[in-house]
């Protein structure tokens, strides 16, 4: 080993006063997928801290209990009041805002917190004019609200304005700049609306029924034990519908969202990182066949194939950990540098600063991508031996290293892979993404070699054709560009290929099928007595062309066979909150049911269920089972009597549960509708049902599809930064290629130059080479990219796919061009090269 130091300090040495040339890429493909990958992890980790160092001013209080449509009983309210000094009560719900109420009468959906004097228990509220939040609530002859500058800009309100809700009007007082309590993150379906909840009295919007949810934020004494109150508060109250949380997670689903974005752009790092692999494996075998006269002596001295081997392994890993560690500076600097402007991005708090496990996790992928990508090219140089001393000394020799290199590579992939798995907590996942990744190279490996050997065959049929048959010939030529190419850009592509498909696909699945098949209003809190006359005001109503609509309650599955509902059907999606309910006589207009019968329309027995087919087989159920529900505080036991098929990408109405109704008789509840149009109508049928009936909730459709299109928007957005930095990567390596081929295009022209070809000859020549091989590359990135879009979508989101092709042409076109360019970047000096001075030096 000593020996080994010695001979790679020397040829390091060597290698630094020539600029380390055909080591610049090396340098940058290590560099770009480590930042990557830390820069990200950076990232998410700040955000991750924002969340736990504001966890509680996210939530409002230490902890918060929540009640879905129902007030805190005495008995509630008094064991809360037991657990801290101070317990504030506020009130979620939706409402349309009218402005100008005897006016224009111009109407907008708005999230409401209603709050009491207590809000906020942590933080403060900021407003524009700056004035304390009581003070702006405080109203004179109409009680007053404040509102978000969006939604006042939407009804065109200033400040003074008056404003409606429900049945009451208020004065906007204020514009709402910033609220402490913000643990959605800014997601929902209209910008915020606070009033004091005694305000809303006379508004009809909180009746018996309506949708709501009730908070009671905590402020708990320093030595609370956090883990003692929410097992009391499940084991005292769960069975009534009481949900518990505290500070720890105060964000919510907000950070199981950061999570889950996080581990996803960083395995699109891993992607990256692999597609850089190409580049490193190349430069290393471009360096050792450059090198191969000098193994070859030093064979002839003596060295054996380790002190080769460790001579060489010594000075790649000294300049690869230069290249992590340059990608380390950068991964974690750029975050800290960008950090004012990406704060003003986020919709949620982060703290910036040196996090050491995301830059550890990054050097440890880069160390062990480094070792996996140089091993085998190294391992082939110590099987030179002392009687070459020629040129082509390395390519000629085996394919695949020894089994002992097999083994270590074959470790070293396990290695990673195990790590992967533990850091992102996302075993299947890790696993599906490296097979991709494997599978990509494989197809791109394939395609590229059956490309040369038809590239071979060919090229002699193309007589008369001599731009087109050395363009072949040059494809088909044993140690071309082929393989390169095909491999650094088609892998790049393949992933923004991949996220380019299911960014299309979701937006597709959102609003691209609605227009047909949603409705144009989903309607809320329509109380029992204004059904009729709204059924009879809409079926009046020449320009509804359907309505639909159902009784509905809220309710948690609390059992299932006497068993906690998540000990029996694990995490499933319908047991993670309350389920809307509804009950029928009959069975609605449409109903399939798939197995079991409906109850008689008189049925008056013990309580029966019908549940939705598809979600019942997913959590094991059976005719004959029995599902208890938590509604409004009250167990009801039903035997599941039916299934049924139920919709819900219809937009329409549809529940996992519907009861007879003598099973909820007394259950104070509200009706839903939706309500069909063509667009023109939607506006006057608003007015209409809003003049109507103040206290009713419509939800555009159309609003929510750009709701939910924004939030898709941001989290690809991210996806395809991280998609064009691995595309950055395959082109780094592309140009590494072009570039190591330079001296290889000089001969080649300098042969045809003497035979008589001319430049504009030769310049088409390797311009169709490089398009050729682009094309190909991007044709193979488009399939393997349809593949896995495919899985992702049909076995992860369990939805529809269909080609976008615009974005499948444009990945081609982006290849053809890629290639291209630098093929013809990387003509224009072998073609100014003399012949005779090429032909000399060569002998």
């Amino acid at each position: 080993m000593i020996t080994a130091a010695r001979l790679a300090a020397r040829e390091l040495r060597g290698g630094l006063k020539g600029g380390l040339r055909g080591f610049r890429i090396f340098l940058l493909c290590l560099m770009l997928g480590v930042a990557a990958i830390a820069a990200v992890g950076t990232v998410r980790t700040a955000i991750e801290a924002g969340l736990e160092r504001e966890g509680a001013r996210l939530l409002g209080g230490d902890a918060e209990a929540e009640l879905t449509y129902r007030f805190a009983t005495p008995e509630e309210r008094a064991w809360l009041g037991s657990l801290g000094p101070r317990v504030s009560e506020v009130v979620d719900f939706r409402s349309l805002a009218v402005a100008d109420p005897d006016g224009r009468g111009d109407r907008a959906l708005t999230q409401v917190k209603a709050v009491d004097d207590l809000y906020p228990l942590i933080g403060e509220v900021e407003l524009d004019p700056p004035l304390p939040l009581a003070r702006a609530l405080d109203g004179g002859a109409l009680p007053s609200l404040v509102m978000e500058r969006v939604l006042a800009d939407r009804l065109a309100l200033e400040v003074g304005d008056r404003v409606r809700l429900g049945t009451q009007d208020f004065t906007l007082s204020a514009i709402l700049t910033r609220y402490p309590d913000n643990s959605t993150a800014g997601f929902g379906l209209g910008p915020r609306t606070i009033v004091r909840t005694e305000d809303l009295a006379n508004s009809g919007l909180l009746a018996e029924g309506t949708l709501f949810n009730t908070l009671y934020r905590i402020d708990l004494p320093a030595t609370a034990d956090l883990d003692a109150l929410a097992g009391e508060a499940g084991r005292l109250w769960q069975d009534r519908g009481l949900r518990w949380r505290d500070a720890r997670d105060g964000a919510g689903g907000t950070q199981e969202v950061v999570e889950r974005l996080g581990r996803f752009l960083v395995l699109v790092g891993l992607s990256g990182l692999a597609v850089g692999g190409v580049g490193v494996s190349a430069a290393v075998g471009a360096y050792l066949a450059a090198k191969a006269e000098v193994i070859a002596t030093l064979r002839t001295l003596g060295a054996s194939r380790a002190m080769i081997f460790a001579s060489y392994f010594l000075q790649i890993g000294a300049l690869g950990l230069v290249g992590v560690v340059l990608g380390l500076v950068l991964g974690a600097g750029l975050p800290q540098l960008l950090a004012p402007w990406i704060k003003t991005q986020l919709p949620v708090p982060a703290e910036f600063a040196l996090y050491w496990g995301p830059l550890g996790e990054a050097l440890l992928y880069g160390v062990l991508a480094m070792l996996l990508f140089t091993l085998w090219p190294l391992a082939r140089a110590g099987d030179i031996r002392a009687a070459t001393l020629f040129r082509d000394a390395l390519a000629g020799g085996p394919r695949l290293p020894r089994p002992p290199y097999l083994i270590a590579t074959a470790v070293i992939l396990a290695v990673l892979l195990a790590a992967a798995s533990y850091f992102q907590g996302a075993v299947a996942l890790t696993l599906w993404t490296a097979a991709g990744i494997a599978g990509a190279l494989l197809l791109l490996a394939l395609v590229a070699t059956l490309a040369r050997g038809l590239a071979r065959r060919l090229s002699g049929r193309t007589r008369g054709w001599p731009t087109l048959r050395l363009a072949l010939g040059s494809i088909g030529a044993q140690g071309g560009e082929a393989v390169p190419v095909v491999l650094s850009l088609g892998l790049g592509l393949t992933v923004l290929a991949t996220v380019g498909q299911i960014d299309g696909n979701l937006r597709r699945a959102i609003s691209g099928d609605l227009p047909a098949i949603a409705p144009s209003y989903f309607v809320v809190d329509i109380q029992p007595d204004q059904i009729d006359g709204f059924r009879e005001r809409l079926s009046a109503n020449p320009a509804v062309e359907r309505l639909e609509a159902a009784p509905m309650l809220r309710g948690l599955i609390a059992r299932i066979n006497g068993v906690p509902a998540e000990d029996y059907a694990g995490g499933h999606w319908v047991l993670q909150g309350d389920r809307g309910i509804t009950y029928s006589a009959t069975p609605p207009p449409g109903t399939t049911i798939t197995a079991g019968e409906w109850w008689p329309e008189d049925y008056a027995g013990p309580p029966l269920v019908s549940v939705a087919a598809e979600e019942g087989g997913e959590m094991g159920l059976k005719l004959g089972d029995t599902i208890t529900v938590n509604v409004l505080g009250r167990d009801i036991e039903a035997s599941i009597a039916s299934f049924r098929e139920v919709d819900f990408q219809s937009a329409g109405i549809g529940f996992i549960l519907a009861l007879n109704p003598s099973a909820l008789q007394g259950a104070p509840h509200s009706w839903i509708a939706t309500v069909y149009s063509t667009e023109e109508a939607e506006g006057p049928i608003l007015r209409d049902l809003a003049e109507a009936y103040p206290n009713i909730t419509a939800i555009r459709i159309r609003d929510a599809v750009d709701e939910a299109q924004r939030i898709i928007e941001g989290a690809t957005s991210a996806i395809r930064v991280a998609a064009l930095a691995t595309l950055a990567t395959g082109f780094l390596v592309l140009i590494g290629a072009a570039a190591a081929g330079e001296r290889a295009r000089a001969w080649e022209a300098a042969i045809l130059k003497t035979l008589g070809a001319g430049r504009p000859l030769i310049l088409r020549s390797f311009a169709l080479r490089a398009a050729l091989l682009g094309l190909a590359a991007g044709v193979v990135a488009l399939g393997a990219g349809l593949l896995g879009a495919w899985a992702v979508m049909t076995f992860v989101m369990d939805g529809d796919f269909h080609v976008v092709w615009g974005n499948a042409l444009a990945i081609i076109g982006g290849g053809t061009l890629a290639t291209l360019l630098t093929g013809l970047l990387f003509a224009l000096r072998p073609l100014s090269v003399r012949p005779a001075r090429m032909l000399r030096a060569r002998e």
